[in-house]
């Protein structure tokens, strides 16, 4: 069971990097929670590929210091369309 998990933490670090995503889109992606892709990812990835933790940690800051400004856009265009 804990392969089972250390290869889907490495598999959403890897989705994450490559294509600079969100933990709701990853979650979406492989058919599991927000939380787990975060405790996956900020937790369990750093004890099994620190190199892969880091990367995915700068995309990870980078999403947070960008949602406030999705959040606008998605409300303006919600409102847009109706």
């Amino acid at each position: 069971m804990k392969d089972i998990v250390e290869r889907r933490a490495v598999r959403l670090g890897e989705y994450i990097v490559e294509n600079k995503a969100t933990v709701r889109c990853a979650a979406n992606k492989f058919g599991v929670s927000k939380s787990t892709v975060h405790k996956d990812v900020a937790e369990r990835l750093k004890h099994i590929d620190l190199s892969l933790h880091e990367d995915v940690k700068k995309i990870l800051e980078i999403n947070k210091s960008q949602r406030h400004i999705r959040g606008g856009m998605a409300t303006k265009y919600k409102y847009a369309h109706k």
